[in-house]
């Protein structure tokens, strides 16, 4: 019973209460309220994927977090597409670009920064690494960058033959990527470089109870998650449009929030010198953000017949590819330091001031 009347269990119960009363379409005031709560769940989501996490190992554990993610980004994504049609028609690559860009530059440039600065170097597996990178750079090329340049359809779309076949491979690549995670290769993805408290540390007990709350609250926090981002997405948007930014600020706003679970997770792994448990997370995010999400929209868009726009232009390209190469820079000698968490953060700062002053 203790279990069940914790701030992390009943938090998201109020957030259903509130998104069912149907008062935060009335009220600034209960939209406030329902940010505050977004916020918590999200931090309640954090603890109960941690207790799961705990209970299965590495690197399962970071796999449900980061598959979790993608399925609130789809279905916010899916959700709104649905509603606006032809207006959400980049939606989805703006919300992937944003996931891809903030994940890249912000979280595995904060764990890198906050890592090093507590504990001077961190040593992670270069191996596991490169499989993600490998597996990441021909995701990226395949769905966000070659729709520009095909000439089956005129502009950044896709004709729905290769539409299909970005799909199929992303779903093969991100299904080998899973494979050597969890059976081929392993061992390249279990935490090294542990400091001596936490060796000496006694591991954590999770009883088959404590472990069925958690994954249950788990989705309960996730669900309500999707649903108050999409009911507040419009009075986002309209804030963003009122001081006359770009309208795909909502994108990396919306990313951000689906992406706060994972953040979290991350750094405080970095924190405790953990910082392979980051790069799992951080990295295979990525993947998943771009790998699962990307199909699933596309699935539903051929379906419905709804104009799915992927291709970035030539200036998002650029970024990315600065992004991605100086992640494989920082990454590549299996030590880190402060000087790449700071070129990271800086790429960041970069991807939002050139969004707001293109």
């Amino acid at each position: 019973m203790r279990s069940l009347l914790q701030w992390t269990t009943i938090i998201p119960v109020l957030a259903w209460i509130l998104f069912f009363s149907g008062l935060v379409d009335n009220s600034g005031l209960f939209q406030i309220l329902a940010s505050i709560l977004l916020i918590f769940s999200v931090m309640a989501a954090v603890h109960h994927s941690e207790v799961i996490a705990e209970r299965v190992g590495e690197p399962y554990g970071t796999i449900i977090l980061a598959i979790s993610i993608t399925v609130i980004e789809v279905s916010i994504i899916v959700s709104l597409m649905m509603t606006e049609g032809q207006a959400a028609a980049s939606l989805a690559r703006d919300t992937v670009y944003a996931a891809t860009m903030l994940i890249l530059n912000g979280i595995v440039g904060l764990c890198l920064l906050i890592g090093s600065l507590k504990h001077y170097e961190q040593d992670f597996s270069k191996p596991s690494v490169t499989i993600a990178l490998v597996s990441l750079i021909s995701i990226v090329v395949f769905t966000l960058v070659f729709p520009t340049f095909t000439e089956s359809v005129s502009g950044a779309y896709y004709s729905i033959p290769q539409l299909v076949f970005a799909s199929m491979a992303c779903l093969v690549i991100y299904g080998c990527f899973l494979f050597a995670q969890t059976r081929r290769y392993r061992q390249y993805f279990l935490t090294v470089g542990k400091d001596e408290d936490e060796a000496k540390a006694v591991p954590i007990v999770i009883s088959n109870r404590v472990f069925m709350i958690s994954l249950v609250f788990l989705l309960v926090c996730l669900g309500i998650v999707v649903l108050l981002a999409k009911t507040l997405s419009p009075t986002i948007e309209s804030i963003i449009t009122s001081y006359s930014l770009p309208k795909t600020l909502v994108g990396i706003v919306i990313a951000g929030i689906i992406l706060l679970p994972e953040g979290i997770a991350a750094i405080n792994a970095a924190r405790k010198n953990r910082l392979q448990t980051s790069i799992n997370l951080s990295l295979g995010s990525a993947l998943a953000s771009i790998g699962l999400t990307i199909p699933s929209v596309a699935a539903v868009c051929i379906y419905y017949d709804i104009p799915i726009i992927l291709g970035l232009d030539i200036k998002s390209i650029i970024l990315l590819g600065l992004s991605v190469f100086t992640v494989m820079l920082s990454l590549s000698g299996g030590k880190t330091n402060i000087v790449y968490g700071v070129v990271l953060l800086v790429n960041l700062f970069a991807f939002v001031f050139l969004m707001i002053y293109p």
